[in-house]
């Protein structure tokens, strides 16, 4: 390489090395813009006591009124230790980004040797020349890792927010199954004691007490076992939102969002997902990355030290004599073949993992559409059709009733029936959410309409 050329090499490695710097909050905020669409929280390192008494007492405002879907979200991606721990991975891949534009450290030689007649001194500088002409590339294969970094973060931001929605409809629809369970179970408490007065009078059997009490013992047991779920949504909600002590008091909204008025209908699901979902991107930057390794490791297959200094030598009654000197690793025994092919099988690992992603999204896009759609139905179908026509039902069994065409019986059956109508449109309302933030994840972004708490159906 000519001198001239050398030099400029060596003045603009100098330079990135000197401009080089590390700042962890700069890849934060380019990943949380990355993530802030889908999620709408701007996440941030926390450094510091001061900077966590403001995140807390921001936190303690959000906690005053009951904690909603898109609060909760909000907490987690702010506050969640596991979470940050992913965030100070930029940092990590920033420094190595870093390192990898500075220069490696030249190497100083220095040796004396003396008899009884003369003294030897030898002294040379020397710098690691193949490090340098393969610095550019080397800095390429580390900006691709960090834009990949970013993804990662990106990815395990908009997953935590997934999970986290799951977690509180979860903990919200066990919330409300308790109270309707202690409801029901109200109910029992009066049928049980309606029947027992009958039977005192003669009008009821023994045995239709019995099964009156029975099925007042077992709503009690059913309060109980919804109380259990209801405790265990709640501490992985909490988990999720990476909360303890006071703050982990929270209140949760008493029902679940209504029913939309119409189902999202999002166009050409497969390319939304194929060109929105972070991993599939970040498989990509990681056949990039992979790529650019296998031609480092072609162009330095022969030399692994090419090292250039100067040398400069002084002895006893000799004149100083000055020179330069070159290291050379001569390929007798390794010609890097075997790092070659390595680097080739990782590189076509990397290009079957691309394509296994992107065919895992496609799927994972139509299962989930799919499934979405088949909960609103369901959900739909208990809202327009089961629960009017079972309340049409209970009225015209109360009307009977009353017209004493009706036993006290049948009005208890009814009212039983009811009850299952009832619970299946919880389920079906809780699974339609399910499957809302299941389809977001697998598109990589919100899906139509948000959730609202008007809650008119619950009301009727």
């Amino acid at each position: 390489m000519a001198a001239p050329r050398l030099c400029a090499a060596m003045a603009a490695a100098f330079a990135l090395a000197g401009c080089a710097s590390i700042t962890p909050d700069r890849g934060l905020e380019a990943a949380s813009q990355l993530a802030h669409e889908r999620t709408g929280v701007d996440a941030r390192l926390l450094r510091g006591e001061d900077e966590l008494r403001a995140l807390d007492a921001h936190i303690d405002a959000l906690l005053r009124e009951p904690l909603g879907m898109d609060a909760a979200v909000r907490i987690a991606l702010l506050r969640h230790p596991g979470l940050q721990a992913t965030y100070w991975e930029l940092g990590i891949a920033q420094s190595d980004l870093v390192q990898a534009s500075r220069l490696p450290n030249p190497s100083l030689g220095f040796s004396r040797l003396h008899n009884a007649h003369y003294t030897e001194i030898e002294r040379s500088l020397s710098f690691d020349l193949a490090g340098l002409l393969t610095l550019p590339l080397r800095q390429r294969m580390e900006a691709r890792r960090y834009e990949q970094a970013k993804l990662t973060a990106a990815a395990a931001m908009e997953r935590h927010a997934l999970e986290t929605r799951r977690a509180w409809v979860e903990a919200v629809a066990a919330r409300q199954a308790v109270a309707y369970a202690r409801q029901v179970a109200e109910a029992h408490e009066a049928a049980a004691e309606l029947t027992g007065r009958m039977a005192q009078a003669g009008n009821a059997s023994q045995l239709d007490l019995a099964r009156e009490r029975a099925a007042y013992a077992e709503a009690g047991a059913d309060v109980l076992r919804a109380q259990r779920a209801a405790d265990g949504a709640r501490e992985t909600l909490t988990r999720q939102l990476g909360l303890w002590g006071k703050q982990a008091g929270y209140t949760l909204p008493e029902r679940l969002p209504d029913l939309p008025a119409a189902p999202a209908e999002p166009e050409q699901i497969e390319r939304l997902a194929l060109e929105r979902r972070f991993d599939v991107r970040a498989a990509r930057e990681q056949a990039a990355a992979t790529a650019a390794d296998l031609g480092l490791t072609r162009s330095t297959r022969f030399v692994n030290v090419l090292e250039l200094g100067v040398a400069n030598k002084s002895e006893t009654g000799e004149p100083r004599a000055k020179g330069y000197e070159v290291g050379l690793e001569l390929p007798l025994f390794d010609w890097g073949g075997a790092r070659v092919a390595k680097a080739e099988a990782v590189y076509m690992q990397a290009l079957n993992r691309v394509a296994e992603t992107a065919i895992t999204a496609r799927s994972e896009a139509r299962e989930h559409y799919l499934g979405y759609r088949a909960s609103y139905d369901i959900a739909q179908r208990y809202r327009d059709e089961i629960i009017p026509q079972r309340k049409k039902i209970a009225d015209e069994t109360l009307l009977r009733y009353n017209g004493m065409l009706a036993s006290t019986f049948e009005l208890l059956a009814d009212a039983r029936e009811q009850v299952g109508a009832v619970n299946g449109y919880l389920d079906a309302l809780k699974d339609f959410w399910l499957a809302h933030a299941a389809l977001e994840g697998a598109l990589g972004g919100r899906v139509g309409h948000a959730p609202a708490h008007t809650n008119k159906e619950h009301q009727q």
